[in-house]
């Protein structure tokens, strides 16, 4: 009898699951074997040329790299914010004796029993908390970087070269992506809450959002790509001329 309330929880949750984190792997192999056909290896690349040419010409762009990575630190620290919020409120229902804990208990599809409700608010604030821990790391990262970055590197004995401040720099925005990431993963478990069925349609409806944010499309690049050799043609040709 239990098997038959809980059918829906073993089935649907794992698959959804399992869609994002297929999902996630392939995006990092996509990364690591292709990086210039994602967005986020595009957008390594032209950070580790940004960290270059501020510290190439410093005393001209000294505060525009000061007021870019504090954007970037304001929004790690939004995200934060809001993680550990999250917790403290999942940590409080969690630990409450209000009807909260078990909303709607003829409506939910699947399980619904005590251990299944602390399942659910306990994997919620394991995931809140685990983004708010790269979060942190993050702003901790770009913290260095805010410092390093304004570093002459002929006054550092090449220790401290672009090279090692774009890493450190790259470093923050990984943990940035993946406390994001965790983030996103959270939505689908919220809404377990109210049933598997809804946290397999978030997975799946989820995936196919992500894929359009996570990678540069074949066409947008042939386009780019054709737009640069017909300027290279006509340089050709005036040259000529």
């Amino acid at each position: 009898m239990e098997w038959k309330k809980c059918y829906l929880d073993v089935i649907l949750v794992p698959l959804g699951f399992s869609i994002c984190m297929g999902y996630h792997v392939w995006l990092w192999h996509k990364v690591r074997t292709q990086p210039f056909s994602t967005v986020i290896g595009t957008n390594s690349r032209g950070r580790r040329f940004w960290v270059s040419a501020i510290m190439k010409d410093n005393e001209k762009k000294n505060i525009l790299a000061v007021q870019t990575l504090r954007n970037t630190i304001m929004g790690s620290t939004l995200m934060a914010t809001t993680s550990i919020l999250l917790c403290c409120g999942l940590a409080a229902v969690i630990s409450s004796t209000y009807t909260i804990k078990k909303p709607l208990n003829d409506a939910v599809y699947g399980a619904h029993g005590e251990f299944m409700v602390a399942l659910k608010y306990v994997t919620l604030l394991v995931i809140f908390l685990f983004s708010f821990v790269c979060h942190s790391l993050s702003i901790r990262f770009t913290n260095q970087v805010n410092f390093l970055i304004n570093c002459p590197p002929d006054t550092s004995n090449g220790v401290v070269t672009p090279e090692y401040v774009g890493e450190l720099l790259e470093r923050g925005f990984a943990l940035n992506t993946v406390g994001n990431r965790l983030f996103y993963m959270a939505m689908p478990l919220m809404l377990w809450i109210f049933g598997p069925v809804l946290v397999f349609l978030c997975s799946a409806t989820l995936v196919p959002v992500l894929y359009n944010l996570d990678f540069v499309f074949a066409a947008a690049a042939e386009k780019r790509k054709s737009g640069a050799e017909v300027g290279g043609g006509n340089e050709h040709d005036c040259g000529s001329v």
